[in-house]
């Protein structure tokens, strides 16, 4: 499903954040590594010398994946470099969807600086609003350097609300765990709304409804991806908070890893608007975090 990941950067350490997850994806996945430097107009620093930075995190990155590449039973890492001049956001949507299958995977925050660093947050924003092709966000704070030989995406949230839409995501997480023998977590978030006394009686009547008709939803999904061989289970959450704090609350009770969703959804009696809550998400959680662009209807 995906025959190149893509990583952007900028020079700092704080876009290489997202570099460890590349490594490992990629090591495990067996799949091609590409880093991309965006160098802006006003960046007068020279070819050479930035051709010399990518190549010196190329040689850095081939070494780390091979830790992983036994799992994917492929040799050696394949590594390559590209060097764009630009809008960062423009060239890194324009280059990702010259590519075919792949994905992007890039810090979502970050520290700009005067004609050398991009402000990451805003290109990151900007790329998951625009691109056709899924995106990996890794939240760094600023400055953070990478931290390697930590990283293990053993654990991968599937948060879904049982539209088609938010199912656009479930091929990502299939593959994605397969490749990296990750268990899968599916979360649905049943929101409650008591508030007239008179008619509790039947909105718990209504609430155990929606819970039998979720859980068996939840359950053939986990039979599914349990006949491709894949650990599965299910979460079902009935809460009136909002569905993002929920799953922002799980994946750090739980030790999640990377949660998978997709980016717009149905509302509706049980359904969320997807495209906010994976909004929520990334902005408020901690957790690394792909977003799968639906192509289907949706109410934003």
């Amino acid at each position: 499903m995906f025959d190149k990941v893509i990583v952007p950067l900028d020079g700092s350490t704080t876009a290489e954040v997202a570099l460890p997850y590349a490594e490992e994806f990629t090591g495990r996945m067996g799949t091609e590594l590409v880093l991309l430097f965006v160098k802006e107009p006003q960046d007068y620093r020279s070819e050479y010398i930035l051709q010399c930075y990518m190549d010196n995190i190329a040689k850095i990155a081939r070494e780390a994946a091979t830790l992983f590449l036994a799992e994917s039973g492929v040799t050696e890492l394949q590594v390559s470099t590209k060097i764009l001049t630009g809008s960062p956001a423009d060239q890194i949507i324009d280059f990702a969807e010259s590519q075919g299958d792949c994905l992007i995977i890039m810090a979502s925050h970050g520290q700009s600086g005067v004609g050398t660093r991009w402000t990451l947050g805003s290109v990151a924003d900007k790329v998951v609003r625009a691109v056709n092709t899924p995106v990996g966000l890794i939240r760094a704070n600023r400055d953070k350097p990478a931290v390697r030989g930590a990283i293990r995406l053993n654990r991968i949230l599937a948060p879904v609300d049982g539209s088609k839409v938010s199912e656009a995501s479930l091929p990502y997480v299939k593959e994605a765990a397969r490749k990296l023998k990750a268990e899968v977590i599916f979360l649905e978030i049943l929101k409650t709304h008591f508030v007239h006394a008179p008619s509790m009686e039947l909105q718990i009547k209504d609430l155990k409804a929606a819970r039998s008709e979720v859980t068996e939803y939840l359950d053939s999904l986990v039979q599914d991806f349990q006949k491709s061989g894949i650990a599965a289970r299910q979460e079902i959450i009935e809460s009136w908070e909002s569905v993002s704090d929920e799953i922002n609350r799980f994946t750090e009770l739980n030790q999640i890893d990377l949660t998978i969703m997709a980016t717009h959804g149905w509302s509706g009696p049980r359904r969320w608007v997807m495209g906010s809550v994976a909004s929520n998400v990334l902005r408020e959680g901690n957790t690394p975090i792909m977003m799968i662009r639906s192509t289907g209807p949706f109410k934003d």
